[in-house]
């Protein structure tokens, strides 16, 4: 199963079982809907209700970009694997504080470990942030409410962020702030970018499971959004994503020609940019680990859905849940 991503303007009509896009200049490609699990939608598309009914069907997800290349919104089928006993659950830890704490400090230790997994190989640069950030993640222990831990969370990542021009080796590259409402300059445009993709990749691998995208810990649960996804983005996000943006910018994959500005003052990437940082992100989203506890070759993608596993044993008394800590220092070059 593998993700398509669109990104030029046209229609996508069905014909039986099989869909095709057309472009708007009449060109038509076909679209090998069997083995494809996420469409992901860059450009002006239209589409009909036969298509959307055989996505349910074939259960693939849509997902939407908007102008500027980021996350807009998702079209999900219908739910399959539904359990009233997990909603119930799942609903209930969000209500007793102390539950829900428990679930929240532990997406917030998972990002500080890989935080600090990132940075401790230039720690004769970054000492003093790294004692930093070991001493605020004292203070997660102590929380006595969810805006205090995000509080926390939000001083030890920017902290974390200050050690960037540490290790992105590119004098290209400067990283003064993060700016997300609107990125500023190329490393916020990537950071942005990225994140949009680590959360819909979460999304993904979350319908394949019992839990409900909507009801969360350590975000607000809220209206018009998976804000579940957003929980367990936070693991994954400085374990994965950003380390895919120090290689591509150390490796000088990603150059100063693959942004653009709009307006004087909001960086993008451009098309050619999303392009090759796409192609990185399926790359290492495909390579394998060695699992310790399942003995086997495990891609970063699936490690997702064990998350949620984990999370679902978690709520019903199975297991305490403990969120993952990356055991390896580095990912041989092994791809399913």
């Amino acid at each position: 199963m593998k993700n398509v991503y669109l990104f030029n303007n046209g229609r996508i009509q069905r014909k039986d079982s099989t869909i095709s896009l057309v472009l708007e200049d009449g060109t038509k490609k076909a679209l090998p809907i069997e083995n494809t699990e996420n469409l992901h939608v860059f450009a002006e598309m239209d589409f009909n209700t036969s298509f959307f009914n055989l996505m349910n069907q074939k259960d693939v997800m849509l997902h939407f970009y908007n102008y500027y290349g980021y996350y807009s919104g998702s079209y999900i089928p219908r739910r399959k694997k539904v359990a009233g006993f997990v909603d119930v659950q799942q609903a209930a830890h969000v209500l007793d504080i102390n539950k829900r704490l428990y679930i929240a400090q532990q997406f917030v230790y998972s990002a500080i470990h890989h935080m600090l997994r990132n940075v401790r190989r230039y720690k004769d640069e970054v000492a003093p942030f790294i004692h930093e950030i070991e001493q605020l993640k004292k203070q997660v222990a102590d929380a006595s409410d969810i805006q205090t831990l995000m509080g926390i969370e939000g001083k030890i990542r920017f902290t974390y962020y200050q050690c960037f021009n540490a290790i992105i080796k590119n004098p290209d590259f400067q990283f003064t702030k993060r700016e997300k409402r609107p990125p500023t300059n190329p490393i916020n445009a990537l950071i942005s970018f990225g994140n949009s993709l680590m959360y819909t990749a979460v999304l993904s691998e979350m319908y394949k499971t019992q839990l409900n995208p909507t009801i969360s810990y350590l975000h607000e649960p809220g209206s018009r959004r998976y804000s579940l996804s957003l929980d367990l983005a936070e693991i994954f996000k400085p374990l994965l994503m950003d380390n895919l943006i120090f290689m591509l910018i150390n490796k000088k994959m990603i150059r100063a020609e693959h942004f653009e500005y709009v307006e004087e003052h909001i960086c993008l990437l451009n098309e050619m940019g999303r392009k090759i940082f796409i192609a990185e992100f399926e790359k290492r989203m495909s390579t394998t680990v060695k699992h310790r506890k399942l003995n086997r070759q495990t891609s970063y993608r699936f490690l997702i859905r064990l998350e949620c596993y984990k999370l679902i044993k978690h709520l019903i008394g199975d297991e305490d849940y403990k969120a993952l800590k990356a055991w390896w220092w580095y990912v041989r070059a092994s791809c399913l």
